[in-house]
């Protein structure tokens, strides 16, 4: 497949923190084969927060969707089963030593364009976290 061609792929993880690790190398597998290498290290970050906080922050499974559209534009969503809509990200400035809290305002600071969406799967309500990188 060519950067020309759209493409999508979907992974289906149960609520387990191992999943993130699972998420990350699977973005990396998928990226690499692609020919996209050069976003594999902002994208792996991403999807590590968006697949992160959707574990952590919720009961039921969870979900990685990764999708190219030429021509240039990769988006990484996460979906879960709370139809909560995520808090506003929080600033960087406070307690430099915090280990959580900050997922979304490194999405927000790396990647291009964020936002989320209320989903409904197999009947269920949630949501789907998703954010945007240009390969330009």
């Amino acid at each position: 497949m060519s950067e020309n061609e759209p493409w999508e792929y979907s992974l289906y993880i149960p609520n387990d923190l191992r999943a993130v690790t699972v998420s990350r190398r699977t973005l990396r597998l998928i990226l690499t084969v692609h020919g996209l290498i050069r976003l594999v290290d902002v994208a792996e970050l991403l999807a590590t927060e968006l697949v992160s906080n959707a574990v952590r922050h919720t009961k039921g499974p969870a979900g990685l969707r990764v999708r190219w559209s030429p021509p240039g534009t990769l988006r990484i969503g996460a979906w879960d089963a709370d139809p909560q809509p995520p808090g506003p990200p929080r600033p960087f400035e406070g307690d430099a030593d915090a280990e959580d809290g900050r997922g979304l305002a490194l999405v927000r600071a790396c990647a291009d364009v964020w936002g989320w969406q209320p989903l409904f799967r197999q009947g269920s309500p949630g949501k789907y976290v998703w954010c945007e990188l240009s390969a330009a």
